[in-house]
């Protein structure tokens, strides 16, 4: 179904020793993140999630300042047009890959036309120029050695999905599963042609920068994701304990077609465009396991369990009535996830560029537990 290890190592152009690549330019080397939500930091602004809807949350909310709440010291001058890229975002925790500079272009809400260049049709998001434009600027000043990009669930829909599962459960008390597969399937295509148009708008980005193809790495992800199965679920299926508490009002169905059929379909159909594009592959549908929101395994905060790396929810839950913050962070990873993939990302970039990776937690760890595992 993929390619063998030797042929996609013949795609990526490896060869036992690469030859050595004098940078473009004398700048410090960076890693750039390009992509939507899932890469920019949304949600960063929360360690864990809290029934409290005042002052600092226990501690969950990062944007309390003792007396108000600023967003801009989690989402710096993002916080204000709404791209939310976060202080914990992916490759801002990247930390440990020896790099000088981390740099976060994505945008919250973004879809695979605000990444490709202007010149191909791209467009501006939020007051910004398409990112690819972006990337153009930052790839003369300094030495890349990776892009990391994230994108495709925008246009498939996944804020949509989320809303229309949601109120199946709260309102219509039926079930969203089958009419989403079917909008998806009926998607998913078009948005994968159009993922692999974007790693072809990066490539001419960095030729025209003065890059060959062996002097950086582009790095394709997925999407973990942010509910567990059913079987998985600290609250009932009846009652409105998973509206009202856990902020995971999905029905027991839904949740198990999320996490089990959509996650993993387009993680595969990520991962085969990966491959046909010769670049890597980072699979992170499974890294939110036992951390996700309502996970019989996590925790809520409370003023006697303090934000904890080890126990909390790593993933925002929904909060529809937006009493702590815009309901835009929903289902994202938060600062925990966030450091995980983080670290992720710094596993993935030391292995080397010749396989594909998925990556998972440790259960009772830290995001200094997270472990990679090579796909075939």
């Amino acid at each position: 179904m993929f390619l063998t290890a030797v042929t996609a190592a013949s795609l990526l152009g490896l060869a036992a020793a690469p030859p050595a690549f004098s940078s473009p330019r004398n700048g410090p080397t960076a890693i750039v993140s390009l992509g939507d939500s899932y890469i920019s930091g949304e949600a960063g602004r929360w360690r864990g999630n809290s029934l409290t809807n005042s002052g600092g949350r226990d501690g969950t909310d990062r944007a309390w300042t003792g007396s108000a709440y600023d967003p801009s010291l989690v989402y710096g001058a993002s916080a204000g047009n709404g791209c939310h890229r976060s202080d914990s975002a992916e490759v801002k925790s990247a930390t440990g890959t020896g790099v000088q500079a981390l740099i976060d272009l994505s945008c919250s809400g973004a879809r695979i036309d605000n990444v490709v260049r202007s010149i191909s049709g791209g467009r501006p998001l939020k007051g910004e120029a398409p990112q690819a434009d972006q990337l153009a600027a930052v790839a003369r000043q300094y030495e890349v050695k990776a892009v990391v990009l994230a994108i495709g669930g925008n246009d498939l829909g996944f804020a949509s999905i989320i809303e229309t599962c949601a109120a199946d459960y709260i309102v219509f008390y039926s079930y969203c599963h089958d009419d989403q597969q079917e909008l998806v399937d009926g998607r998913i295509d078009r948005v994968m042609a159009a993922v692999g148009k974007s790693v072809d708008e990066i490539r001419s980005v960095m030729a025209e920068a003065g890059y060959t193809p062996r002097s950086y790495r582009i790095i394709l992800q997925s999407y973990p994701s942010p509910i567990p199965r059913h079987t998985e679920n600290r609250y009932p299926q009846s009652g409105w304990s998973r509206v009202f508490q856990g902020g995971c009002p999905f029905w027991n169905a839904d949740a198990d077609w999320a996490r089990d059929r959509l996650v993993p379909q387009i993680a595969e159909r990520l991962r085969g465009v990966a491959t046909a594009k010769g670049v890597q592959f980072l699979d992170l549908q499974d890294m939110l396991q036992g951390r996700e929101v309502c996970s019989t395994a996590s925790r809520h905060v409370s003023a006697s369990q303090p934000p904890s790396a080890t126990r909390s929810e790593w993933a925002r839950w929904i909060d529809s009535n937006e009493t702590q913050g815009p309901v835009q962070e929903s289902m994202h990873p938060n600062y925990y996830g966030q450091l995980a993939q983080g670290r992720c990302l710094t596993l993935v970039y030391a292995a080397g560029p010749d396989r594909h990776h998925s990556c998972r937690n440790t259960p009772g760890a830290d995001a200094s537990g997270m472990y990679l595992t090579s796909l075939p």
